[in-house]
């Protein structure tokens, strides 16, 4: 029975690849899709060929300071003297993951769950970035600065706070170091992928020694040979270090979370988004910020109107001042190492600004966000024959293949998408196309983003520039925050949400929100554009009253209104229904 039970199990199976093979199903159909079934994109984000010069970067550093949140989460994610590397099995591994942020991690999962034996190796903390020195923390911080700016702000609502407002800065990053520690404990631990997700872990160095062998080096354990049949490399990037700050100890995201006390004025060079996010967020809670940015405007590859918009809120910031285009001749430091706490150390910074007159701004510390290098170098990559450069990162094709056939790539070291759920679903689809032969492309994806400021800003699809520059005719639609009951009464006046369609058609090509949880706003967006949902269904969609999502739905009703289901035939037959001329068949007259 158990004989003819399996021929009749292998059977089907052969029936399910010849749907595959067919095109009458796919993975997505198996495995769960991935991306939308419809024809809608991403900008097209360009960086320019770089070289293969090592590019100066902010080195890594350990969490500090050393308290009983920081010791469980290195125990956790980190190596420490307890934990000695594995011997590695005899036969090769069916694949090397090197780098356990989201890229690695999730391409981990997802070999785990096609019955492959993972090999992952780590040279700091399990979780990487995100978890440790990136998303996490910083959207912990940017919760209680929210907070202190609502108590600050709240006599406009009757709310009066006697004395005013008292930070406890050494509370704050206090409770972001335990709730940090709790997920790194809960989720990305060295023991839950080892049990979990992959036959063995290493701490350590890793470097590709040919096609199908790295040595693994770590001072705790020794080097280590690994064996494997495919590789992904998910490496990450760093932060960027400018020639002026080259000698200069600074806080980058690598040390910038070890601040115990707040310091009384910061300089913030670049305003990117995680910069701007860092600025108001600092400011908020107290420290007078100062922000330095070469371009003449904020955030040049956002919509123009967002842009414009975060730039109003942030002009009203008390304790932040922005000036663009300015030009640093140089920065000086009286202090010794970099401080994470007073006696703060004496920086001044040097050149000119906009108007061309002189600069000389002091602080206490300086946080450098002027963009992240993809971490490329000591892995070896020369010797096996992978490309890359110190801009692009690991040169990948559309389906994250290497010039290695065998070896992928995905995440901040091969994307101009450096987002963590980018990276997420960058590895999904990478680890189909390694072991399933799919062809799932990285174009194919539709990759939304949030910069966290407040308002927040929040994108997906094309921007109307992108669209103009493609050929592409296209109508927008914009219903302001201001005009939406529940905004009203929640004091919110500035933002707006901007959807774009093809013209002609209620096609939803391109979405921005700008204003308080715009990142959440954003996925009903996504779903509309993934699931062929256009403006003239999103706008009979019932949204509860009164909500701040009302804004999408008004704004789908625009489309409505201005009569673009209507033409004159149409019109004709609802006056004939109305005259009473002609009734719907079962209706009553």
């Amino acid at each position: 029975m158990a004989r003819h039970a399996d021929m009749g199990s292998e059977a089907a199976a052969l029936d399910v690849l010849k749907d595959l093979q067919s095109g009458k199903m796919n993975l997505g159909d198996i495995l769960g899709p991935l991306y939308p079934a419809h024809d809608v994109a991403s900008p097209d984000i360009r960086i320019p060929p770089g070289n293969k010069k090592e590019a100066r970067v902010a080195p890594s550093c350990a969490v500090g300071p050393d308290d009983a949140a920081n010791r469980r989460l290195v125990s956790s994610v980190g190596p420490h003297g307890t934990r000695q590397n594995p011997q590695p099995a005899d036969e090769p591994y069916d694949i090397l993951v090197i780098g356990a942020g989201v890229a690695g991690l999730l391409s981990s999962i997802m070999s785990k769950a096609l019955g492959k034996r993972v090999c992952m190796v780590e040279r700091h903390y399990m979780g990487g970035d995100c978890l440790n020195i990136g998303c996490f923390p910083s959207k912990c911080l940017i919760a209680c600065a929210r907070r202190a700016h609502e108590v600050a702000t709240a006599a406009e609502y009757g709310v009066n706070v006697p004395g005013g407002v008292t930070i406890d800065f050494g509370k704050i990053m206090e409770r972001m170091r335990i709730l940090r520690s709790n997920i790194g404990t809960s989720h990305d631990s060295v023991e839950r992928y080892c049990r979990d997700f992959c036959e063995d872990i290493m701490l350590g160095d890793a470097e590709f020694i040919d096609q199908h062998t790295a040595l693994v080096r770590s001072p705790e354990s020794g080097d280590r040979t690994i064996r494997f049949k495919k590789a992904m490399i998910g490496t990450g990037a760093s932060a960027a270090v400018v020639p002026v700050l080259a000698n200069v100890p600074h806080l980058t995201n690598n040390n910038f979370f070890n601040l115990t006390e707040l310091p009384p004025s910061m300089v913030l060079i670049g305003a990117g988004p995680i910069g701007i996010e860092m600025a108001q967020t600092m400011s908020r809670l107290g420290s007078k910020v100062t922000i330095l940015e070469m371009a003449p405007q904020l955030l040049p590859r956002e919509d123009p109107d967002a842009a414009k918009a975060l730039h109003d809120a942030l002009k009203e910031e008390p304790n932040l001042t922005i000036h663009f285009s300015a030009k640093i001749a140089a920065v000086d430091y009286v202090g010794g190492e970099v401080r994470t706490c007073a006696p703060w150390g004496q920086y001044t910074v040097r050149g000119t600004l906009k108007d061309g007159s002189a600069m000389a701004i002091p602080a206490a510390a300086i946080l450098n966000a002027t963009g992240r290098v993809p971490n490329v170098w000591g892995l070896g990559l020369d010797k096996i024959g992978v490309e890359y450069d110190n801009r692009r990162g690991v040169h990948v094709d559309d389906y994250f293949q290497t010039s290695v056939p065998h070896i992928y790539a995905t995440g901040d070291v091969a994307s101009p998408f450096k987002f963590t759920h980018a990276a997420d679903w960058q590895a999904r689809i990478a680890i189909r196309n390694m072991f399933l032969g799919d062809r799932s492309r990285s174009q194919q994806l539709l990759t939304p983003w949030c910069t966290y400021t407040e308002p927040e800003i929040a994108h997906v699809g094309l921007y109307e520039r992108e669209m103009a520059e493609k050929g592409m005719e296209f109508e927008t639609y914009v219903r302001h925050f201001k005009d939406v009951d529940r905004c009203q009464a929640e004091g919110t006046l500035r933002g707006f949400c901007k959807l774009s369609c093809a013209k002609g058609t209620d096609r939803i090509v391109g979405a921005t929100i700008v204003g308080p949880h715009a990142g959440d706003l954003i996925s009903e967006i996504t779903v509309c554009m993934t699931a062929g949902v256009g403006l003239s269904r999103l706008a009979g969609i019932q949204h509860p009253y009164p909500t701040t999502a009302e804004v999408i739905r008004q704004c789908a009703a625009i489309y409505w209104q201005q009569g673009k289901l209507r033409n004159p035939a149409r019109n004709a037959a609802l006056k004939m229904l109305g005259d009473g001329r002609a009734k719907l068949h079962g209706s009553k007259m």
